[in-house]
């Protein structure tokens, strides 16, 4: 059953949740439950069991998945913190944050984008937990297993099954994922893409970071900076590519270490800015790679699939401050605070995919409703039509964007004036949904 629920009133429940939480761009409970009753429904379906975290994820991923099947796919991952300083009162269950002082945890999710549209499809898995503040011991003899650094490698040993869908899968993380055992675990159907954070020992004698040096130069090119922030609209750098194969050495203190080979072949890619502005820092990107990087569109997609990893801390400001503001819940207890969050991921995902797809997308429907409401999306689009060309839906029923012009209207957007923000969307979420029960409940009567 959905969401880890044994009967359909609790799956009823996770379904509403979710559609409140996009709806709402909240997790404060009583506004996602619409009052103090709603509020207690929540609870207890938080309290439930059987409602479990990976049961949560599995739920999200059966969409994801479909969604991904065919396509050459960006496995993208990281972690971020939940921190509640200033707002530890009453907090049960929660070891220290990342200050080693507030209360706080830490979700890693696995989100799917499409390589060729660049577009959010989903998430199919996420890792919550806490640190139980004990000290941390001899941390370089310690098995990567019994590390949290080993959520990363689950993360691509994950990748696999998804591989089996897709037509290509390429897992990208940033510089805290640059760890050997990481490459050496990677399934042999997932493409790698890790910045590098170590300047390792290579078989060709020169520093991982001095090889580029050797590297023909293949091209520039202009790379979009993305926004570090509200207010930063990014900016364009010019960038001088160099790319090349390497092999990187097995660090010393693995050499115990059976499973680890000596050492890993790996394309290097270095992303160089030419000129930075004075106050900006100069881009730097080194990434290492499974896939080849001897021609100048092969270093260049690289680029291009390392530079879509910004769509997971779009995700995270989206869960936080930005957006849904994980970080001011009132919820005490961490076994709550663990689903509540992966709710959060999960409709934070939602609300990135029809706020991208204000614009137009060439996703299918089926990204954020079920096959069966597409009908009832058409008649709804259909009320909130005028009679010019202009106050028509433009894209095409089944679509994604037909979705998002539907959520904008009944939002409040007029179709004039400047594309509809994230609150629009929201309220415009919670209308659709609304209608479309309106509907199942109308079709239910006539065929009873």
């Amino acid at each position: 059953m959905a969401w880890g629920a044994k009967d359909i009133r609790t799956e009823r429940r996770g379904e509403e949740m979710l559609d409140a939480i996009v709806g709402t761009g909240s997790l404060v409970l009583r506004r996602i439950g619409g009052g103090r009753a709603g509020e207690i429904g929540i609870g207890r379906f938080l309290d439930n069991g059987d409602v479990t975290v990976p049961a949560i994820m599995a739920t999200a991923a059966e969409r994801t998945l479909d969604a991904a099947r065919g396509r050459c796919v960006l496995a993208v991952h990281d972690t971020t913190e939940i921190n509640f300083k200033d707002r530890s009162a009453r907090r049960k269950g929660l070891g220290p944050a990342g200050d080693g002082i507030s209360p706080g945890f830490f979700c890693h999710p696995l989100m799917l984008v499409d390589v060729e549209h660049e577009a959010v499809l989903g998430l199919v898995r996420a890792d919550i937990w806490t640190r139980d503040g004990a000290p941390v011991g001899a941390r370089a003899k310690r098995a990567i297993a019994d590390k949290e650094s080993v959520r990363w490698l689950d993360a691509t040993r994950a990748c696999a099954g998804i591989a089996e869908l897709a037509a290509k899968v390429i897992a990208v993380a940033d510089r805290e994922a640059d760890i050997y055992e990481h490459f050496a675990a990677r399934p042999d159907n997932v493409e790698m893409i890790v910045r590098a954070r170590h300047d390792r020992a290579t078989t060709e004698g020169a520093p991982l970071f001095e090889t580029p040096e050797s590297f023909r130069l293949l091209g520039v090119a202009s790379v979009h900076v993305t926004p570090r922030g509200p207010g930063d609209s990014g900016r364009i750098a010019e960038v001088s590519i160099r790319a090349g194969r390497v092999d990187i050495v097995r660090p010393r203190g693995l050499a115990k270490v059976a499973k680890n080979p000596a050492t890993i072949a790996l394309g290097f890619v270095e992303i160089a800015e030419v000129e930075a502005p004075a106050d900006a820092k100069p881009l730097l990107w080194r990434l290492l790679t499974t896939l080849p990087v001897e021609t100048l569109a092969e270093a260049t997609h690289v680029a291009k699939c390392y530079r879509l990893r910004w769509r997971v801390e779009q995700l995270f400001r989206t869960l936080k401050s930005d957006g849904l503001d994980v970080e001011a819940s009132q919820v005490t207890e961490a076994a709550r605070l663990f689903k509540l969050a992966a709710f959060g991921l999960i409709g934070a995902a939602r609300i990135m995919q029809l706020v991208d797809a204000r614009d137009g997308s060439p996703r299918p429907a089926t990204d954020v409703i079920d096959a069966a409401e597409i009908d009832a999306v058409a008649a709804v689009s259909a009320t909130l039509e005028g009679k010019t060309a202009r106050q028509k839906n433009p894209h095409p029923k089944g679509s994604l964007s037909a979705v998002s012009w539907v959520v904008a209207r009944l939002g409040g957007w007029t179709g004039y004036y400047k594309q509809p923000g994230p609150k629009t969307m929201a309220a415009g979420w919670t209308r659709l949904r609304d209608r479309l029960d309106g509907f199942a409940l109308a079709k239910a009567h006539k065929n009873m």
